[in-house]
């Protein structure tokens, strides 16, 4: 998923063909990774006011990454007919940008909370 994130976020000037197949991407990958840990969320989300500090940070962490990156899908997938159109493209445009630009600071938050699973 981190390729597919450092791929999309490659600047693309006239043709978003690259940015939208990376984007799309990073889409399924996103969902499979969702759908592969939905068990132990869905046990935070219930046990949410008995967690320690460390993990309900965690779990909001992980609450935030996954809004933020479905109105980022959702926006990006939008635009995805209409970049011909340059108005559409600016304005949902531009909330695209902010919500992958806000959500690849939360995955870099995400991947330091889980460094040591990673390197295990």
């Amino acid at each position: 998923m981190l390729v597919f994130i450092i791929l999309s976020v490659v600047r693309w000037d006239e043709d978003p063909t690259f940015h939208i197949i990376a984007g799309s991407g990073c889409a399924l990958v996103f969902v499979i990774h969702f759908l592969v840990n939905i068990k132990p969320f869905a046990t935070m989300t219930k046990k949410c006011r008995k967690l320690n500090a460390k993990i309900k940070q965690q779990y909001i962490v992980d609450l935030l990454l996954i809004i933020v990156w479905c109105v980022a899908i959702i926006t990006g997938f939008i635009a995805i007919p209409f970049y011909l159109d340059d108005e559409t493209i600016y304005r949902i445009g531009r909330v695209h940008g902010i919500f992958a630009r806000v959500g690849c600071g939360l995955v870099v938050i995400h991947i330091f909370q889980h460094l040591k699973q990673i390197r295990s």
